[in-house]
């Protein structure tokens, strides 16, 4: 398949949302006519999608469902992701052979190498960590006007992947394409691929997303399929310590490299050991970098942390470039991100955290006496397990209860090691931080981490996040004019 076949054909897009935006616009630019269905009714939509698809010529687009039948008269059928895939096919009508997918798409059409980057948590931070990695690097710059070396960020933590494929394009049919494109994968995108990144990274892999998938098999199978059609050429990057991350080893034709936490490895990859990084290449072990100079806080992000480290080892990356990034990165927004200090206190938004897990890994990841917000809107989650954790822990100073489901988590810490501060009944962003601050101490960390959706106090968990950083920046600027009298 080449761009240029798109010229004239009839495109369905299935689900409106940003890479349905993407699709619209890329086949449009290509000569294609398309329609866009979604199950919303198009005034249940978001309006600013709609209007940037209406702008455009040669599209059209449904809402409400009902569209099973019109899916045959299409050339083409691309779904979005999150779109159930089964439902299409269940429509009556045989189109499987028409329906991809962007993803699918870009693994046939893209001219360079992928590094696609999967796993239930993490992806996100461990594509942005190879990412800063290559862009350090200094083999990634452009050197020659038609030798084009750039990297690129793909899937949820960046653009939609046809938004750069034409950039990706040589000008001149003869130059192979230099650029590395990293891709955070989902499940939902690796449901349907039948071709493998060069490069494939699994990451942790434990249950998520039932609700969509059918059972967790399919979920972990899909996962997998990233490994599946990999060459004696590629590279598979898997995670020892979780059991369907290790076991998917078997699938690949791939050289293979593990990442461990917990265990040394096997010929080739990157473990923890003595309180530091370690590359493994044919059993010949390299001094990284102590894991006290890595910014990321937290034992989970040593997760993320290797496999990057052996995707930059692989391409060559300088160790210098690796530990520049490693003690400089930040994190993403809204994931254990370090908003600032203010008089020895750190405070750190961690707003993403939407179930027990993630905030027990956020515990978990500091010594230094904590002050927690915890609570939210329900998720139906069970907070046993973070009781638990809270009521072990020795570190643990403060927790501001918020949100409706405050009460179900308190219900679970009983009887604590150490006794625990609880304050309740904040209405509002500026009171949670301003009930923090009044007992933070230096040393002290400030977490929010709320194990909860935000939907009972805020519009989302950004929203949430957002209002946090603000009014703790807001904090910082008034104690710094108070001192400046």
């Amino acid at each position: 398949m080449k761009i240029s076949d798109f010229k004239g054909k009839k495109i369905a897009i299935v689900g409106l949302g940003l890479e349905g935006l993407s699709s619209a616009k890329f086949f449009t630019g290509h000569g294609a006519k398309v329609t866009v269905f979604d199950d919303k009714k198009v005034e249940d939509l978001d309006q600013n999608l709609v209007s940037e698809i209406l702008r455009r010529k040669d599209v059209e687009i449904f809402g409400g469902g009902g569209y099973s039948e019109k899916l045959k008269d299409f050339d083409l059928i691309v779904r979005s992701p999150g779109v159930n895939l089964q439902k299409i096919y269940d429509s009556g009508f045989k189109i499987q052979e028409k329906i991809t997918s962007q993803t699918k798409l870009f693994f046939d059409l893209c001219p360079c190498e992928i590094i696609g980057v999967t796993g239930t948590k993490g992806k996100g931070t461990t594509s942005s960590l190879i990412y800063e990695m290559l862009k350090k690097s200094s083999s990634f710059v452009k050197t020659l006007e038609d030798k084009v070396k750039n990297v690129y960020l793909v899937g949820n933590i960046g653009n939609p992947p046809l938004d750069i494929l034409d950039k990706l394009i040589p000008h001149s049919i003869s130059i192979k394409s230099d650029s590395k494109v990293i891709y955070e994968l989902s499940s939902f995108q690796l449901l349907d691929v039948a071709r493998s990144p060069h490069i494939a990274v699994m990451l942790m892999v434990t249950s998520e997303h039932l609700d969509y998938h059918k059972d967790l098999q399919e979920y972990i199978e899909a996962k997998r399929n990233i490994l599946k059609f990999q060459t004696e050429n590629d590279f598979a990057i898997i995670n020892r310590d979780y059991p369907s991350s290790n076991e998917s080893d078997i699938l690949t034709n791939g050289k293979i490299f593990q990442v461990s936490t917990e265990q040394d490895v096997f010929k080739n990859g990157a473990f923890i050991k003595d309180n530091a990084v370690w590359f493994k290449k044919d059993n010949e072990e390299e001094f990284i970098i102590e894991v006290s100079q890595i910014l990321l806080p937290g034992r989970h992000n040593l997760e993320n942390v290797l496999p990057a480290v052996t995707v930059a080892k692989i391409y060559g990356v300088s160790n210098e470039a690796i530990i520049s990034v490693l003690e400089n990165f930040r994190g993403l927004e809204h994931r254990l991100e370090l908003v600032t200090e203010i008089n020895g206190v750190k405070y750190y938004d961690d707003s993403f955290s939407t179930t027990p897990e993630t905030a027990i890994a956020a515990i978990k990841a500091f010594e230094n006496p904590e002050i927690l917000i915890l609570g939210g809107s329900s998720k139906k989650s069970n907070f046993n397990e973070l009781g638990r954790v809270i009521r072990d822990s020795q570190n643990v100073k403060a927790i501001i209860g918020i949100g409706k489901e405050w009460s179900r988590i308190k219900s679970e810490i009983r009887n604590p090691k150490s006794e625990i501060i609880m304050i309740e009944g904040a209405k509002d962003m500026k009171t949670i931080v301003t009930a923090a601050s009044k007992i933070a101490q230096k040393g002290d960390v400030v977490l929010l981490s709320p194990a909860c959706a935000s939907f009972d106090m805020f519009k989302n968990y950004k929203d949430r996040g957002e209002q946090f950083k603000n009014e703790v920046l807001k904090l910082k600027s008034k104690i710094k004019n108070q001192n400046a009298k």
